[in-house]
């Protein structure tokens, strides 16, 4: 990990939408460390030997700018958790060598009385695992690891997290299963080398702050598990830095959300390596607005999604002024993946998604896939911009589209879309697929 992420750090964050300027973060030091009392993995009767109360009684009474450290102690390698609270300037540190469990007691995390670890219409029945809410200058940070022990049996029940969202899905109703992180107006919040694994669901929910920084990180949970995003900005958030991260999941790597009552804006997601998963999306929530994002110095390697912007007419809205520059695809079902049709009931029918000035620049796809161009109607087409976009071989890459004004260039294109309602400007060449070898690296293990 510590390779692959040095060699990460020689590149610089340019030309970002993030109006901040970032730089690496630093670990604070330390004021109170706790030592580690369970074995890892963890045995079945590890259950009722809870460290919540004294994490958090260590959080509370943590002076801002400092740290409280989880460490190892010998032979004790691990923590067991229910939920916390991370405090203002405070940051959580899960030292190397070191793995915070979260608890397998449903009772442990309800909202209301008996719903977490439950199928119901609702849904959202689970407090997170770590929650951060109208805090600024809080962190989590670390070479450790959090593990939501997703797959996991559940304490009275024959299923794990995961299988109830498995089960949700089949029912068609909403799984009650924990985050591992949810940040509600945390302005300047950091999270920093840490390892996230087998969530019970979306790894990390950021909503309604000014200043998130994800740098080198790793999330590491099954192609399998359902509703296991990696990152979610999103409710009105700004300034926001995704850079040298390594993210395997079951869903979106990152999602960008679009609702709430302001638009989700000025975003940087660079420098990363997605592995397994649904790509670096936008959406499905629109209605408030996504616009002024870059991604660049992107791999996506393996996924079902690369490129993806989703929503319909239930939670549509305006994207805007979104930019991907130097990205390498390869082994992904859809590579490039324009949804105004995207498959969700809703109660609203006239949140019409529009999607314009969107360009995708140096970026190269290889094996075949599906290309999906759906602007919503001739009225709502989408606008998108393939300048020095090249697939490998363009006869294996199905491209459908529709309603969809397409500019060619001026850097070679080697396919041209067609279709009802389709405009193009420029002409598509004969592209040459630049060198992608080096993006390709081993998801660390950890």
């Amino acid at each position: 990990m510590k390779i692959l992420l040095a060699a990460a750090l020689a590149f610089p964050l340019l030309q970002a939408q993030d109006t901040r300027h970032v730089s690496e973060p630093a670990i604070p030091p330390s004021r109170t460390v706790l030592s580690a009392r369970l074995a890892s993995p963890l045995p079945e009767s590890a259950e009722g030997n809870l460290d919540t109360r004294r994490i958090q009684d260590a959080l509370d009474h943590c002076p801002a700018g400092r740290a409280v450290e989880l460490k190892s102690d010998g032979a004790f390698h691990a923590f067991l958790s229910g939920p916390l609270e991370l405090r203002a300037g405070v940051t959580l540190l899960v030292d190397a060598q070191t793995i915070l469990y979260g608890s397998r007691d449903p009772r442990l995390y309800d909202v209301s009385p008996g719903v977490c670890g439950t199928v119901s219409e609702q849904g959202r029945g689970c407090k997170p695992l770590i929650g951060g809410h109208d805090i600024s200058g809080a962190a989590v940070m670390g070479d450790g690891v959090i593990d939501g022990r997703g797959g996991a049996k559940l304490l009275g029940q024959n299923v794990s997290w995961w299988d109830l969202a498995q089960q949700a899905k089949v029912d068609n109703r909403n799984q009650n299963c924990p985050r591992i992180l949810v940040l509600n107006h945390a302005d300047n919040f950091t999270l920093y080398r840490i390892t996230l694994k087998n969530s019970p669901n979306f790894h990390v929910s950021y909503n309604g702050g000014n200043g998130f920084t994800v740098w080198g990180i790793v999330i590491d949970t099954p192609k399998t598990a359902r509703n296991t995003d990696g990152v979610d900005p999103g409710s009105g958030s700004t300034n926001i830095t995704i850079t040298h991260s390594y993210i395997h999941a079951g869903d979106d790597q990152v999602a960008i959300k679009g609702g709430g009552a302001a638009p989700t804006t000025n975003i940087t997601i660079a420098h990363n390596h997605f592995y397994t998963g649904h790509g670096v999306s936008i959406g499905s929530e629109t209605y408030a607005g996504v616009n002024h994002m870059l991604v660049t110095d992107l791999s996506i390697d393996g996924a079902d999604n690369g490129i993806r912007i989703k929503s319909n007419q239930s939670r549509g809205g305006e994207v805007h002024d979104i930019r991907y520059d130097d990205v390498c695809i390869r082994d992904t079902k859809n590579p490039i993946f324009m949804d105004t049709h995207y498959s969700y009931s809703g109660k609203e029918t006239n949140r019409i998604p529009l999607f314009t000035g969107i360009v995708l620049h140096d970026v190269r796809i290889f094996d075949g896939g599906k290309i999906t161009l759906d602007g919503y109607s001739p009225k709502y087409p989408l606008g998108i911009v393939f300048d020095g976009v090249t697939l490998a071989d363009p006869s294996k890459m199905k491209i459908v589209s529709q309603y969809s004004a397409v500019t060619l260039g001026p850097g070679p294109v080697n396919f041209r879309p067609s279709g009802e309602g389709v405009v193009i400007t420029g002409n598509a060449g004969k592209g040459i697929l630049g060198a992608c070898k080096e993006k390709f690296v081993p998801l660390p293990a950890r």
